[in-house]
């Protein structure tokens, strides 16, 4: 945690007192309060579907509250939009971009506020000296006339902290600000937010990964369903009291399973599995009941593992035996029919249909059966299956005609497995299955994962999340640039040693010793 010392004023810079808002079917807040600090950063925690994104949306004037008192050094505060919002000193930096890609850095940070030149034409010039003005105050090393599109990611989200700062913010509400960052980028960004943050000033920081809230967090506020439960000192609690308040329950986090099926059959087998882009002789066997978990670095060949398999990235060569047979396999929906299911990283993009309901979603990996004979869709049959998933999974929704946009990312990603549950597979490929989910998510998707195994299905699960591998997995199979470095069984890894063979290879692609 920071040593910066919070201002010793009474009054704080934003209070929240008696926040409401509720939904056609859901009550997403209920008597909510809050309060930060002047020169605090508060750490907002909670489950999916805890009422943290609807809050941050009430603040940034995105909703208004059925009911509520908001206060900013005091003043009362009516919030009119979001730009009044940022008139009012409250900026927000969500977890999905709202950058134009065609435009520079300068024009995105300055949209709707550009300085022309005799009325008409923009002053780009201008617009850039603005731009870099403000690098300068923050410490951003960014170009102002840079294209956006041409910024990695982490680049992108300092022009997201930039443009927000731009409005002269006294809070700055970060949400899921490190997903996309490395451990590198996570240290620059916790340093600009030691910058930000003074006497005057104050950032409340929303994520899930609950190792950054000791680094970062002066204190926690955790919402659960809802409601408020409490607010911690950082320094004086510990992960568990705070994960055990987000969920409602004690979470062990530390089972891992106790020996490798070996007596199984083998459902998939591949050899020597190679594409032009970057996979080089892979192999390896995945038996039935078995959890076979792939640990690597970012680009290591994890999903182009998981996209060759099922068809997505043609094979320059290498062969792929499923239940003891060869298969060529030129699609997803081909593997599908076989009986693998591949459920992408990606889940917005590929996995769901977000203007979808959650019974469309669950039934559509497998619709043909609830086509009748004269094409009439079996409504009825539809909606047996999707309640059944619904309650097998626990998803919170208030019926399955629910569309799935309006669920939460945790609840989102159960849908995806239901829709696979509901096709049977016998081989599912679960690629970053936790990513973007709270901890009480993480640990239903854990506990379904385990007792799908033990009804027999043969499991691929990629994370970039070595506990999560070790966690879960019976055997590990470790990947770096394209290759398979080694295959252990769970009780020889440890985080040190699958960390050392995903380090195995040199740029040249040479084994380092």
């Amino acid at each position: 945690m920071s040593d910066h010392e919070t201002s010793a004023t009474t009054t704080p810079l934003l209070e929240l007192e008696g926040v409401s808002k509720g939904f056609p079917g859901v009550q997403a807040l209920d008597d909510v309060r809050l309060d930060l600090r002047h020169g605090e950063v508060l750490a907002l925690v909670g489950e999916n579907g805890a009422g943290k994104s609807t809050l941050m949306k009430l603040l940034a004037g995105i909703y208004t509250p059925d009911s509520g008192t908001f206060r900013i050094n005091g003043r009362e505060l009516v919030l009119d939009g979001p730009r009044n919002a940022q008139e009012q000193g409250i900026s927000i930096i969500h977890q999905e971009f709202n950058l134009m890609p065609d435009l520079t850095v300068a024009q995105n940070i300055f949209i709707g506020r550009e300085q022309r030149q005799g009325g008409l034409f923009l002053n780009d010039r201008a617009l850039n000296r603005r731009a870099q003005e403000l690098f300068d105050r923050l410490g951003l090393a960014l170009d102002p006339a840079e294209c956006v599109e041409h910024l990695t990611v982490a680049r992108q989200q300092m022009v997201e902290i930039a443009k927000a700062l731009s409005f002269d913010a006294k809070v700055l509400i970060m949400d899921e600000p490190t997903a996309a960052l490395n451990d590198a980028e996570v240290d620059v960004l916790f340093q600009l937010i030691e910058r930000f943050r003074s006497p005057e000033t104050g950032v409340i920081y929303i994520s899930h990964r609950m190792e950054e809230l000791s680094r970062i967090s002066d204190r926690i506020t955790v919402l659960r369903d809802g409601k408020y439960i409490d607010t911690l000192t950082t320094a004086d609690t510990t992960q568990r009291e705070v994960i055990s308040l987000m969920v409602g329950r004690q979470i062990s986090g530390e089972a891992r399973p106790a020996a490798i099926r070996d007596d199984a059959p083998v459902v998939l087998s591949v050899r020597g599995l190679t594409t032009k882009a970057l996979l080089r002789d892979v192999s390896f066997d995945v038996r039935a009941g078995e959890i076979l978990g792939f640990a690597g670095l970012m680009g290591a060949g994890r999903t182009e593992v998981a996209r060759a398999i099922v068809g997505a990235d043609k094979l320059q060569s290498g062969t792929i035996e499923f239940q003891g047979k060869e298969v060529q396999i030129q699609s997803p929906a081909e593997a599908a029919k076989l009986g693998i299911g591949y459920l992408s990283e990606d889940r917005k993009q590929l996995g769901v249909l977000l203007e979808r309901s959650v019974r469309e979603n669950i039934v559509l990996s497998s619709l043909t059966e609830y086509i009748g004979a004269l094409g009439w869709v079996k409504d009825r049959k539809i909606e047996q299956t999707g309640r059944e998933y619904v309650d097998k999974l626990r998803i919170k929704t208030p019926s399955t005609a629910q569309l799935v946009r309006n669920l939460s990312g945790g609840n989102q990603q159960k849908v995806v497995i239901a829709k696979w549950l509901a096709k049977d597979c016998d081989v599912l490929i679960f690629d970053e299955p936790t990513r973007g989910i709270d901890v009480g998510a993480k640990e239903e998707i854990y506990l379904l994962l385990r007792d799908l195994a033990d009804e027999g299905k043969a499991i691929v699960m990629i994370s970039s999340e070595l506990p999560e591998v070790l966690r879960l997995s019976d055997r590990i199979a470790v990947m770096a640039e394209g290759r398979l470095t080694a295959v252990l069984d769970n009780a020889d890894a440890t985080q040190e040693n699958l960390m050392d063979y995903a380090t195995r290879f040199s740029a040249e692609g040479t084994i380092a010793r």
